[in-house]
Protein backbone atom coordinates (compact mmCIF):
# COMPACT_ATOMS: atom_id res chain seq x y z
CA UNK A 1 0.00 0.00 0.00
CA UNK A 2 3.05 2.29 -0.04
CA UNK A 3 1.92 3.95 -3.27
CA UNK A 4 -1.08 5.49 -1.50
CA UNK A 5 0.93 7.34 1.18
CA UNK A 6 1.45 10.56 -0.90
CA UNK A 7 -2.29 10.66 -1.68
CA UNK A 8 -3.15 10.20 2.00
CA UNK A 9 -0.71 12.97 2.92
CA UNK A 10 -2.30 15.29 0.35
CA UNK A 11 -5.91 14.77 1.46
CA UNK A 12 -5.14 14.67 5.19
CA UNK A 13 -2.68 17.59 5.16
CA UNK A 14 0.02 15.19 6.44
CA UNK A 15 -1.85 13.99 9.52
CA UNK A 16 -0.09 11.08 11.30
CA UNK A 17 -0.92 7.63 9.92
CA UNK A 18 -1.38 4.65 12.22
CA UNK A 19 -0.48 1.18 11.00
CA UNK A 20 -1.59 -1.38 13.56
CA UNK A 21 -1.48 -4.92 12.19
CA UNK A 22 -0.38 -7.30 9.45
CA UNK A 23 -3.16 -9.67 8.47
CA UNK A 24 -5.02 -11.32 5.62
CA UNK A 25 -8.39 -12.99 5.23
CA UNK A 26 -6.70 -16.31 6.13
CA UNK A 27 -5.12 -15.29 9.42
CA UNK A 28 -3.79 -12.48 11.63
CA UNK A 29 0.00 -12.52 11.47
CA UNK A 30 1.52 -9.71 13.50
CA UNK A 31 1.16 -6.42 15.37
CA UNK A 32 2.99 -3.14 14.94
CA UNK A 33 4.12 -2.28 18.47
CA UNK A 34 4.91 1.30 17.35
CA UNK A 35 1.71 2.13 15.41
CA UNK A 36 2.52 5.83 14.96
CA UNK A 37 5.98 5.31 13.46
CA UNK A 38 6.77 6.48 9.94
CA UNK A 39 5.34 4.05 7.32
CA UNK A 40 8.84 3.35 6.01
CA UNK A 41 9.87 2.07 9.47
CA UNK A 42 6.95 -0.29 10.15
CA UNK A 43 7.83 -3.73 11.50
CA UNK A 44 5.33 -6.34 12.64
CA UNK A 45 5.90 -8.60 15.62
CA UNK A 46 4.65 -12.10 14.85
CA UNK A 47 1.86 -13.45 17.07
CA UNK A 48 2.64 -17.20 17.39
CA UNK A 49 -0.71 -18.01 19.02
CA UNK A 50 -2.66 -17.01 15.86
CA UNK A 51 -1.54 -20.06 13.86
CA UNK A 52 1.47 -22.22 13.09
CA UNK A 53 4.07 -20.23 11.17
CA UNK A 54 6.84 -21.64 8.98
CA UNK A 55 9.20 -19.91 6.59
CA UNK A 56 10.90 -20.68 3.29
CA UNK A 57 14.30 -18.94 2.87
CA UNK A 58 14.04 -16.58 -0.10
CA UNK A 59 17.00 -16.22 -2.43
CA UNK A 60 16.11 -14.47 -5.73
CA UNK A 61 19.31 -15.74 -7.38
CA UNK A 62 18.65 -19.42 -6.58
CA UNK A 63 17.19 -21.65 -9.32
CA UNK A 64 13.53 -22.61 -8.89
CA UNK A 65 12.82 -25.81 -6.97
CA UNK A 66 11.45 -28.81 -8.82
CA UNK A 67 8.37 -30.66 -7.64
CA UNK A 68 10.67 -33.47 -6.50
CA UNK A 69 12.57 -31.03 -4.25
CA UNK A 70 10.13 -29.49 -1.76
CA UNK A 71 11.22 -26.23 -0.13
CA UNK A 72 13.07 -26.27 3.18
CA UNK A 73 10.82 -24.97 5.97
CA UNK A 74 12.18 -23.14 9.00
CA UNK A 75 10.64 -22.56 12.42
CA UNK A 76 10.27 -19.17 14.10
CA UNK A 77 13.34 -19.88 16.25
CA UNK A 78 15.54 -20.53 13.19
CA UNK A 79 15.17 -17.12 11.53
CA UNK A 80 18.06 -14.65 11.15
CA UNK A 81 17.99 -10.86 11.21
CA UNK A 82 18.38 -9.27 7.78
CA UNK A 83 17.34 -12.34 5.78
CA UNK A 84 14.21 -12.68 3.66
CA UNK A 85 11.63 -15.46 3.93
CA UNK A 86 8.37 -16.51 2.31
CA UNK A 87 5.56 -16.93 4.84
CA UNK A 88 3.79 -20.32 5.21
CA UNK A 89 0.87 -20.77 7.62
CA UNK A 90 -1.29 -23.52 9.09
CA UNK A 91 -4.47 -22.19 10.70
CA UNK A 92 -7.12 -23.30 13.17
CA UNK A 93 -9.65 -23.04 10.32
CA UNK A 94 -7.95 -25.90 8.47
CA UNK A 95 -5.38 -24.42 6.09
CA UNK A 96 -2.28 -26.62 6.11
CA UNK A 97 1.05 -25.16 5.06
CA UNK A 98 -0.57 -22.45 2.96
CA UNK A 99 1.90 -20.26 1.04
CA UNK A 100 0.67 -16.71 1.55
CA UNK A 101 2.93 -15.34 -1.19
CA UNK A 102 4.44 -12.54 0.94
CA UNK A 103 8.19 -11.97 1.19
CA UNK A 104 9.23 -10.71 4.64
CA UNK A 105 12.55 -9.51 6.03
CA UNK A 106 13.48 -10.08 9.68
CA UNK A 107 14.29 -6.72 11.30
CA UNK A 108 14.81 -7.89 14.90
CA UNK A 109 13.13 -9.62 17.82
CA UNK A 110 10.70 -8.63 20.56
CA UNK A 111 11.61 -11.01 23.38
CA UNK A 112 11.82 -14.24 21.34
CA UNK A 113 9.24 -13.27 18.67
CA UNK A 114 10.72 -12.20 15.32
CA UNK A 115 9.75 -8.85 13.82
CA UNK A 116 9.22 -8.48 10.08
CA UNK A 117 9.23 -5.81 7.42
CA UNK A 118 6.92 -6.53 4.49
CA UNK A 119 9.12 -6.51 1.38
CA UNK A 120 6.89 -7.48 -1.55
CA UNK A 121 4.59 -10.08 -3.01
CA UNK A 122 6.45 -13.08 -4.38
CA UNK A 123 4.89 -13.07 -7.82
CA UNK A 124 6.89 -11.70 -10.74
CA UNK A 125 4.80 -9.01 -12.43
CA UNK A 126 6.57 -8.32 -15.71
CA UNK A 127 8.87 -10.34 -17.94
CA UNK A 128 9.78 -10.09 -21.63
CA UNK A 129 12.95 -12.17 -21.89
CA UNK A 130 15.01 -13.40 -18.92
CA UNK A 131 14.14 -10.21 -17.02
CA UNK A 132 11.94 -10.42 -13.93
CA UNK A 133 10.35 -7.33 -12.38
CA UNK A 134 8.40 -7.69 -9.14
CA UNK A 135 5.99 -5.32 -7.41
CA UNK A 136 8.60 -3.72 -5.16
CA UNK A 137 10.86 -2.89 -8.10
CA UNK A 138 7.97 -1.53 -10.15
CA UNK A 139 6.91 0.64 -7.19
CA UNK A 140 10.47 1.95 -6.85
CA UNK A 141 10.44 2.94 -10.52
CA UNK A 142 7.10 4.72 -10.08
CA UNK A 143 8.38 6.58 -7.01
CA UNK A 144 11.53 7.74 -8.80
CA UNK A 145 9.66 8.81 -11.92
CA UNK A 146 7.04 10.79 -10.02
CA UNK A 147 9.80 12.98 -8.56
CA UNK A 148 9.78 14.68 -11.98
CA UNK A 149 6.10 15.54 -11.49
CA UNK A 150 6.56 17.38 -8.18
CA UNK A 151 7.29 20.77 -9.77
CA UNK A 152 3.98 20.46 -11.63
CA UNK A 153 2.15 19.62 -8.37
CA UNK A 154 1.05 16.37 -9.98
CA UNK A 155 1.00 12.83 -8.60
CA UNK A 156 0.18 9.32 -9.77
CA UNK A 157 -3.21 8.37 -8.32
CA UNK A 158 -3.11 4.76 -9.50
CA UNK A 159 -1.24 2.55 -11.92
CA UNK A 160 -1.07 -0.89 -13.45
CA UNK A 161 1.12 -2.59 -16.05
CA UNK A 162 1.53 -5.37 -18.56
CA UNK A 163 4.28 -6.91 -20.67
CA UNK A 164 3.46 -6.31 -24.34
CA UNK A 165 4.90 -9.24 -26.31
CA UNK A 166 2.80 -8.69 -29.45
CA UNK A 167 5.39 -6.27 -30.79
CA UNK A 168 9.05 -7.00 -31.42
CA UNK A 169 10.90 -6.37 -29.33
CA UNK A 170 8.38 -6.63 -26.51
CA UNK A 171 8.24 -3.87 -23.94
CA UNK A 172 6.73 -2.84 -20.60
CA UNK A 173 3.53 -0.78 -20.68
CA UNK A 174 2.56 1.25 -17.59
CA UNK A 175 -0.89 2.82 -17.23
CA UNK A 176 -0.93 6.01 -15.13
CA UNK A 177 -3.87 7.97 -13.78
CA UNK A 178 -2.61 11.41 -12.80
CA UNK A 179 -3.95 14.02 -10.40
CA UNK A 180 -3.06 17.68 -10.96
CA UNK A 181 -3.38 19.19 -7.49
CA UNK A 182 -3.21 22.82 -8.63
CA UNK A 183 -5.02 23.55 -11.93
CA UNK A 184 -3.33 26.96 -12.13
CA UNK A 185 0.00 25.19 -12.74
CA UNK A 186 0.55 23.77 -16.22
CA UNK A 187 0.38 19.98 -16.47
CA UNK A 188 3.54 17.93 -17.16
CA UNK A 189 4.57 18.22 -20.80
CA UNK A 190 4.99 15.38 -23.28
CA UNK A 191 8.78 15.65 -22.88
CA UNK A 192 8.57 15.40 -19.08
CA UNK A 193 6.45 12.26 -19.27
CA UNK A 194 8.90 10.78 -21.78
CA UNK A 195 11.66 11.39 -19.22
CA UNK A 196 9.51 9.61 -16.62
CA UNK A 197 9.73 6.52 -18.85
CA UNK A 198 13.52 6.71 -18.87
CA UNK A 199 13.72 7.25 -15.09
CA UNK A 200 11.61 4.12 -14.59
CA UNK A 201 13.95 2.13 -16.82
CA UNK A 202 16.98 3.43 -14.90
CA UNK A 203 15.30 2.13 -11.70
CA UNK A 204 14.91 -1.43 -12.97
CA UNK A 205 17.43 -4.23 -12.39
CA UNK A 206 20.61 -4.80 -14.37
CA UNK A 207 19.17 -7.83 -16.20
CA UNK A 208 16.37 -5.69 -17.63
CA UNK A 209 18.84 -2.97 -18.64
CA UNK A 210 21.19 -5.52 -20.23
CA UNK A 211 18.44 -6.92 -22.45
CA UNK A 212 17.33 -3.39 -23.23
CA UNK A 213 20.79 -1.97 -24.06
CA UNK A 214 23.04 -4.84 -25.15
CA UNK A 215 20.79 -7.65 -26.37
CA UNK A 216 18.09 -5.24 -27.60
CA UNK A 217 15.36 -7.85 -26.96
CA UNK A 218 13.33 -5.37 -24.89
CA UNK A 219 11.92 -2.19 -26.40
CA UNK A 220 11.50 1.28 -24.82
CA UNK A 221 9.23 1.41 -21.77
CA UNK A 222 5.84 2.99 -22.50
CA UNK A 223 3.59 5.06 -20.22
CA UNK A 224 -0.07 5.46 -21.17
CA UNK A 225 -1.84 8.23 -19.27
CA UNK A 226 -5.53 7.43 -18.76
CA UNK A 227 -8.48 9.71 -17.98
CA UNK A 228 -9.40 10.62 -14.42
CA UNK A 229 -11.73 8.01 -12.90
CA UNK A 230 -10.46 5.13 -15.05
CA UNK A 231 -9.38 3.01 -12.08
CA UNK A 232 -12.76 3.54 -10.39
CA UNK A 233 -14.33 2.10 -13.53
CA UNK A 234 -11.88 -0.79 -13.31
CA UNK A 235 -12.98 -1.44 -9.72
CA UNK A 236 -16.66 -1.29 -10.72
CA UNK A 237 -15.99 -3.83 -13.46
CA UNK A 238 -14.19 -6.19 -11.07
CA UNK A 239 -17.02 -5.95 -8.51
CA UNK A 240 -19.60 -6.62 -11.24
CA UNK A 241 -17.75 -9.89 -11.92
CA UNK A 242 -17.95 -10.96 -8.27
CA UNK A 243 -14.92 -9.35 -6.60
CA UNK A 244 -15.45 -8.32 -2.97
CA UNK A 245 -15.50 -4.55 -2.47
CA UNK A 246 -13.78 -5.09 0.91
CA UNK A 247 -10.96 -7.15 -0.61
CA UNK A 248 -10.50 -5.32 -3.93
CA UNK A 249 -7.08 -3.90 -4.75
CA UNK A 250 -6.10 -2.37 -8.06
CA UNK A 251 -4.11 -5.03 -9.94
CA UNK A 252 -0.47 -4.13 -10.49
CA UNK A 253 -0.33 -6.27 -13.62
CA UNK A 254 -3.15 -7.01 -16.08
CA UNK A 255 -3.56 -9.42 -19.00
CA UNK A 256 -7.35 -10.02 -19.12
CA UNK A 257 -8.61 -8.76 -22.50
CA UNK A 258 -11.75 -6.87 -21.29
CA UNK A 259 -9.65 -4.99 -18.71
CA UNK A 260 -7.04 -4.14 -21.35
CA UNK A 261 -9.77 -2.87 -23.65
CA UNK A 262 -11.25 -0.73 -20.86
CA UNK A 263 -7.85 0.82 -20.08
CA UNK A 264 -6.94 1.41 -23.72
CA UNK A 265 -10.29 3.10 -24.38
CA UNK A 266 -9.45 5.69 -21.69
CA UNK A 267 -5.91 6.55 -22.85
CA UNK A 268 -5.29 10.30 -23.23
CA UNK A 269 -1.60 10.31 -24.18
CA UNK A 270 1.21 7.85 -24.93
CA UNK A 271 4.88 8.30 -24.01
CA UNK A 272 8.06 6.30 -24.64
CA UNK A 273 11.53 6.31 -23.14
CA UNK A 274 13.59 8.72 -25.29
CA UNK A 275 16.96 7.03 -24.68
CA UNK A 276 18.63 3.86 -23.47
CA UNK A 277 19.08 3.40 -19.71
CA UNK A 278 22.58 3.21 -18.28
CA UNK A 279 24.12 -0.26 -18.25
CA UNK A 280 27.72 -1.40 -17.76
CA UNK A 281 28.80 -5.00 -18.40
CA UNK A 282 30.08 -6.79 -15.32
CA UNK A 283 33.78 -7.54 -15.38
CA UNK A 284 34.65 -11.20 -15.00
CA UNK A 285 37.90 -12.14 -13.27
Amino acid sequence: MAQYIPTLDYYSNSLPKACTMYASSECYFGLNLKPMCDPSEVSYTIMPMMGYFEFIPHDPSAPPLSKKSPPRLLELADLEVGKEYELVISTYAGLCRYRVGDILQVTGFYNAAPQFRFVRRKNVLLSIDADKTDEAELQKGIDNATELLREFNTSVVEYTSYADTKTFPGHYVIYWELMVKDPSISAPSHEVLNRCCLVMEESLNSVYRQYRVSDKTIGPLEIRVVKSGTFEELMDYAISRGASINQYKAPRCVNFSPIMELLDSRVESVHFSPALPHWTPERRH
